[in-house]
């Protein structure tokens, strides 16, 4: 878990109570995303988002790595372009987990495209 850019992990008791009193970023591990396992454009970009929510020092030089990231992504594959529009109107108006979680959907999306372009390699 990565509280307010803390990187908590669960002791050896399976219960634990967390009350947040104030407005930080928190990731759950189902969100969380390495950067060893940012390994496809998709998947750099979830990164970078990741990194502009918790990381808000550096917010400047992942914006930028954010663009250049859609830039080369919609360049390659336009039919990505309606999720992208909808992750960049959240970065925009900086809300970086509702950007993280359509990122999601973006990932998954380039997960099929992968799929049916290595099947029709395995058809020919």
């Amino acid at each position: 878990m990565i509280i307010g850019g803390a990187v908590l992990t669960n002791g050896s008791r399976s219960n634990c109570d967390l009350v947040i009193e104030n407005k930080i970023p928190v990731l759950r591990q189902n969100d969380i995303m390495s950067e060893a396992e940012a390994d496809t454009p998709c998947r750099r970009l979830y990164f970078v988002i990741q990194l502009m929510y918790i990381d808000e020092e550096n917010i400047a030089a992942y914006t930028d790595q954010y663009w250049n990231f859609v830039q080369d992504i919609v360049q390659a594959a336009p039919s990505m372009t309606v999720i992208i529009d909808g992750i960049s109107e959240h970065i925009l108006q900086q809300k970086y987990y509702q950007a993280l979680k359509l990122a999601q959907k973006l990932i998954d999306y380039e997960q099929e495209v992968i799929n049916r372009v290595n099947e029709s390699h395995a058809s020919v």
